[in-house]
């Protein structure tokens, strides 16, 4: 099995998918978010915020 498929193994896993939704509280994603436009370029922040949305509503409310 290659790296690839292990990858793809490990990111499909039910388990691992709970976890990582676990982790995805507004908090968290907010906070990655604000870190991320830290080093990207001003003109990224509109992308950032954007895939911040997307990231809550994948995780759901808590």
């Amino acid at each position: 099995m290659g790296l690839f498929d292990k990858a793809k193994e490990f990111v499909t896993d039910p388990d691992n998918v709970a976890k990582a939704k676990e982790q995805l509280t507004d908090e968290n994603v907010d906070a990655a978010t604000d870190k991320l436009k830290e080093f990207a370029p001003d003109k990224a922040d509109g992308a950032i915020d954007s895939l911040g949305d997307k990231a809550k509503e994948w995780g759901g409310e808590r």
